[in-house]
């Protein structure tokens, strides 16, 4: 999960390098006096630094064009998820895990050779990542259900997704440092490299259920499958059809949906486009962009899991329910982030305010490892990839949006006015989840989980029946 992220976000720190501010500056300098308020007040760089004094990169793409180029990874993000989910149920998730990275890798490689040729070259590599991290969050929801015991799914979900902070930390100090000393191609030729290593090691390592798996003691194994309620002895899959109207119709699901998206909604604003705000208003440098955006991920890794060993435990006692830790968790991950913002939106230009605002909030969104992100899982366990994928595919939408919504509003009109736009929509969707989750959310397991395995039993007692007529 840290290597898909990290693919996915070094663009966000790489393309600050990439790009021909002087003259993007230049061509749009008329759309900004004409958008410009006396209200919004101009931060000055930071320890007298100037924006000429960092060298600009070789492409004039607009406001509109750097939408799109970050935008597109969702495209392939968004087809690929619903399939990927289903083949990781039926075949094999660790094999649909090999693919998400073993293309990420190549598109990655590619990069810089496609960006030069056109920047729809560079969209195409985009797209390729995004098809193979679309299929990640589907097939890890598989692996963990065939390998988290009940106990310990708060935490062992927490420590597998907050990689995807532990990527996006290493990602952006890694892509700052590169970009700042040996230029933005290196951010795609050495992140990409040092991510082959990982494949052989996902080869040799890794296996789809604990039945399977030769490198874990007789002990182990059967204290994993018997938690679950499977046999030890058999490695038969069931393949189970998809109950599609009582899954589109069950409340807690559905609560589940809406949570994802407008959580991801925060997420990707604050993922995709934190480095320009950092840049752009607060007049942050490279080097500075990249710390600040990337401290706050860092503490988002260890509060995730200390928010989800904590309401593992108060779950072993019987303090709370599973459905009350999923509700704290997503509270966390909402209401913080929520109030951060508002009070971002009055700041101004006092960078440590911000930098502190950014950091609770983006910390606090840890919170949805353990809440509505492991929840497929406790309502279903036996189609968690594909409740994931079709969650998560809804999710989508927001990343193509953001990009594309934050563009817009910012082209010439890079201010603190505009900005507030953005981040007030972003609190209006974190109150709808807020609401929605708090009433429908749910930690118990569905009938309809079940309900195709519960149908042969009732054959054997027909049978005999027909054997005493």
């Amino acid at each position: 999960m840290a290597i898909v992220y990290g693919l996915k976000v070094n663009l966000s720190v790489a393309m600050v390098g990439m790009l021909n501010h002087t003259a993007i500056k230049s061509t749009e300098h008329h759309d900004a006096e004409l958008n410009s308020t006396i209200s919004d007040v101009e931060c000055q760089p930071a320890n007298n630094d100037t924006h000429g004094q960092e060298a600009d990169g070789p492409f004039t793409w607009s406001s509109e064009v750097q939408g799109i180029v970050l935008s597109c990874y969702f495209w392939g993000y968004f087809i690929s998820q619903i399939p990927g989910g289903r083949i990781a149920e039926l075949f094999s998730a660790k094999w649909v895990m090999f693919f998400s990275v073993a293309i990420n890798v190549v598109c990655t490689l590619l990069t810089p050779v496609m960006a030069e040729l056109h920047y729809l070259a560079a969209v195409v590599m985009r797209v390729g990542e995004g098809i193979g991290g679309g299929v990640t969050f589907p097939a890890m929801h598989v692996l963990l259900s065939r390998w988290a015991p009940p106990g310990e799914r708060s935490l062992l979900s927490a420590l597998v997704y907050a990689g995807t902070s532990l990527g996006t930390v290493t990602s952006m100090l890694l892509a700052g440092l590169l970009t700042a000393t040996a230029g933005w191609e290196s951010v795609f030729y050495v992140m990409g490299g040092l991510s082959v290593l990982w494949c052989g090691l996902w080869i040799t390592l890794v296996a789809d259920d604990p039945r399977t798996q030769k490198l874990i003691s007789l002990e182990e194994r059967e204290m994993i499958v018997n938690s679950l309620g499977r046999r030890t002895g058999s490695t038969e899959r069931k393949k189970l059809p998809v109950p599609w109207r009582s899954v589109m119709t069950s409340g807690p699901f559905l609560s589940i949906l809406v949570s994802h998206t407008c959580s991801n909604w925060g997420w990707y604003m604050l993922l995709i486009e934190l480095p320009f705000y950092m840049k752009q208003i607060l007049k942050f440098n490279m080097t500075e962009n990249a710390v600040t955006t990337a401290l706050p991920f860092l503490s988002l890794w260890f509060f995730s899991m200390a928010l989800s060993k904590t309401l593992d435990w108060l779950r072993a006692k019987g303090s709370i329910t599973t459905t009350t830790a999923r509700k704290i968790g997503t509270l966390f991950a909402s209401a913080v982030p929520a109030i951060c913002l508002f009070c971002l939106c009055f700041v101004g230009c006092n960078r440590s305010l911000a930098v502190a605002l950014t950091t609770v909030g983006v910390t606090s969104i840890g919170g949805m490892f353990c809440g509505f992100l492991s929840n497929h899982i406790d309502i279903a366990p036996n189609f968690a990839g594909t409740l994931m994928a079709i969650t998560n595919t809804v999710a989508t939408i927001p990343g193509i949006v953001v990009p594309i919504f934050v563009g817009v509003l910012t082209h010439g009109n890079q201010t603190i006015s505009a900005w507030r736009i953005i981040f007030f929509v972003t609190i209006a969707l974190y109150a709808i989840e807020i609401v929605v989750y708090t009433l429908f959310g749910s930690g118990e397991q569905q009938a309809w989980n079940d309900v195709e395995e519960n149908k042969p039993e009732q054959k054997p007692l027909h049978d005999e029946q027909k054997t005493q007529v």
